[in-house]
């Protein structure tokens, strides 16, 4: 059934929004998927699924699994596809496996070629990631002769895969930044196709792994080549303290012209994927009840002790947000105004962030069997998550008008389903426009989107919301909306609070009290039930809280009724008990808007 929650609510105050010469539609995507090219993925179980395999798969054709080698097909395509192989050591694995010239006559090489007879391709792995996280890599591997070769099949891939209008693929890879075992990992994508990505090599962290070079070397190669680039800051959750800090990489407080160059060239940020969630943390948000969703705990350390001591403020996306508006009103400038994107990091070659249709993270727990052997360090395939997925508002499937979307952020964050979010902010939004037909119109002529800002607020007027969610037509019903709010005190302080402001099946809103939609999964077969929740959520909210003077921003969580977890489906088949497991049975799936900011 549809829900619509209708808010009392009261175009001036709007900052200038680039207008949309057609109305924006609904792309499916994943800017973080990683192919055998991967020294990772190659080395635990994906020796096979190149770059073209996964266009191929992302397009919802049947391909070969590289691990357990079974016939594998989408049944809902992607719209578009970033193929992000790590830049570090890209294509030595297919080097090795080739026995090229350009390792054999390398003492290196040759070293390597043993292991991988002796160890196979997950000690060759270990030894070239050690590298990485030492800071010492092997200079023979580095040369353009040796990355060149890859890289051009790289950009043949996606030449050969784009289809404008049906289906993009962007060329991108991963800049693997890893201090310590600190995970500052980007993911990288041009606008741009192969004649412009041929005059460049992807940058690596082994060039540095300081994002003020990354961001260096991103405005050089742009003024080069005529490219444009989305940088994007992954996997927060586990950066060890360091992704929304307040130092630089030299430990001084951020400036303004950090917080710039950053927010030029980093628009958004990856909140959910197969590592985990990293929208919040209980120990940051302790009124929050859902906080503690998809916690992943572990640290990249190949090999080094457990690091347990982690500031994990500077490890979630919400107190990134928040610390974005501290340094803002200090500086000038804020350097975490971030959109929200979720993607996979799936190092499989394909793109599965559905619980029941889950592959792992790597080939080697594709299968149930295998969930209990160790995938990355102090981690199993039982802790790993099935998620996540980027939707793009965009005039059309091209290269062009997604970058674009990127850029201004008019992006979302799903854990796998496919829900439609929409969030307009402004000061005139009436009850009425959530029961009109032409909503996205009406939010469009009177606001402006997720990803936009609201300036000064007009006298006596409060910023309202024009919210709607939808199901996704193949999954789970909603539980609630609610948005999140951030905001800076008369202290100069940060604050939060989450805003229940649609709930299904008529419950009333007791804040973090307010009653369960319920559980219909059966736990002993995994099927749930669309008994309960709601088809869709629509309504116009305004911040009850508001003060003119406070920078603020707001985003959306919607959640969907629970369901099971993979953990919980592989368990039913293996025949083992949940308890066993120490996993979460169920979950409530969820999507995030990227923020609408206020500033005075």
């Amino acid at each position: 059934m549809k829900k619509i929650a209708l808010g009392l609510v009261t175009l001036a105050g709007l900052s200038a929004h680039p207008s949309l010469a057609a109305p924006t539609q609904l792309f499916w995507g994943d800017t973080h998927l990683h192919t055998s090219y991967s020294g990772d993925a190659y080395g635990m179980g994906n020796e096979s699924a190149d770059p073209d395999t996964a266009y191929r798969f992302a397009k919802g054709q049947p391909v070969i699994h590289p691990f357990n080698r079974v016939r594998v097909q989408l049944k809902r395509p992607l719209d578009f596809l970033v193929v992000a192989d790590h830049a570090e050591y890209m294509g030595v694995m297919q080097l090795i496996e080739e026995n090229s010239a350009l390792l054999t006559d390398t003492e290196t090489g040759q070293r390597l070629l043993q292991l991988m007879a002796d160890k196979g391709g997950k000690g060759v792995y270990y030894d070239l990631a050690g590298t990485v996280v030492k800071g010492k890599p092997y200079p023979e591997l580095l040369t353009s002769q040796v990355r060149e070769p890859i890289w051009n099949r790289i950009i043949e891939a996606a030449e050969s895969n784009n289809e404008p209008g049906k289906f993009t693929s962007f060329i991108g890879w991963e800049w693997s930044s890893m201090p310590g075992g600190a995970n500052l990992h980007r993911i990288v994508f041009t606008n741009k196709g192969g004649e412009a990505a041929r005059q460049f090599l992807p940058y690596s962290s082994m060039d540095s792994n300081r994002p003020e070079d990354f961001w260096s070397w991103l405005d050089k190669t742009s003024t080069a080549t005529g490219a444009d680039f989305v940088a994007i800051t992954h996997n927060s959750n586990i950066s060890n303290g360091l992704m929304f800090n307040d130092l630089d990489s030299d430990g001084h407080p951020i400036s303004a012209s950090y917080a710039r160059t950053r927010m030029r060239w980093e628009p958004v940020a990856e909140i959910t994927q197969v590592k985990g969630d990293s929208e919040t943390h209980p120990s940051v948000s302790p009124k929050d009840p859902f906080a503690d969703f998809e916690t992943f705990d572990h640290v990249m350390t190949f090999g080094a002790d457990q690091q347990t001591e982690v500031d994990q403020v500077s490890n979630f996306a919400r107190s990134g947000l928040k610390r974005g508006l501290e340094i803002e009103a200090k500086t000038g400038a804020n350097p975490f105004k971030f959109g929200m994107i979720g993607s996979t990091d799936s190092h499989t070659g394909l793109s599965t962030a559905s619980e029941p249709n889950f592959w792992g993270k790597f080939g080697l727990d594709s299968i149930p069997e295998n969930k209990d052997k160790e995938t990355t360090p102090h981690a199993d395939g039982w802790s790993m998550s099935a998620a996540g997925m980027v939707a793009v508002w965009a005039e059309q499937n091209t290269r062009e008008s997604l970058f674009a979307a990127f850029k201004r952020k008019e992006v979302y964050a799903t854990t796998g389903p496919r829900m439609q979010v929409r969030l307009f902010g402004g000061f005139d939004f009436t009850a009425s426009d959530a029961t009109a037909n032409d909503l996205a119109e009406i939010g469009y002529r009177k606001g402006v989107p997720m990803g936009g800002d609201l300036v000064r607020a007009p006298k006596g007027k409060a910023p309202s919301f024009l919210i709607q969610a939808v199901k996704d037509p193949q999954g789970a019903n909603l539980d609630r909306v609610q948005v999140v709010k951030g905001w800076l005190d008369k202290e100069g302080n940060s604050q939060e609070q989450v805003f229940n402001v649609a709930l299904s099946d008529e419950r009333e809103d007791r804040g973090a009290d307010t009653q369960p939609v319920g559980n219909t999964v059966d736990l002993k077969t995994g099927y749930y039930s669309n008994s309960i929740g709601a088809t869709e959520l629509v309504t116009v909210w305004q911040d009850p809280s508001f003060d003119p003077d406070q920078r603020a921003f707001y985003y959306l969580r919607v959640l969907q009724i629970p369901t099971p977890r993979h953990t919980m489906l592989d368990a039913v088949a293996l025949g083992r008990s949940q308890e066993e497991l120490n996993y979460p049975a169920v979950i409530q799936e969820r999507g995030y808007s990227s923020p609408i900011w206020y500033t005075p």
